[in-house]
């Protein structure tokens, strides 16, 4: 899996295509729960999706949570 350095500027942030660390960073912000690199990885183990590329594409993996919530299974953290 590729590794992407995380984005220095917040106006360059894509959030189809975020590299782990600022999507961890992103849904810590967002959700008021701290998300840390190694719980998105343990997701990835898990099943979520990633882009060719390995970043991650915030709809696909809020969708991803969901269908795990609905199936009963846990998050990887």
């Amino acid at each position: 899996m590729a590794r992407h350095a995380p984005s220095k500027s917040p106006t360059s942030l894509n959030p189809m295509a975020l590299p782990i660390e600022d999507a961890a960073r992103a849904l810590s912000r967002l959700g008021g729960s701290p998300i840390t690199e190694a719980m998105l990885r343990a997701d990835i183990e898990s099943g979520a999706p990633t882009n060719t590329d390995g970043t991650i594409n915030l709809v696909h993996y809020a969708a991803w949570l969901v269908r795990e919530m609905g199936a009963g299974g846990t998050r990887g953290d």
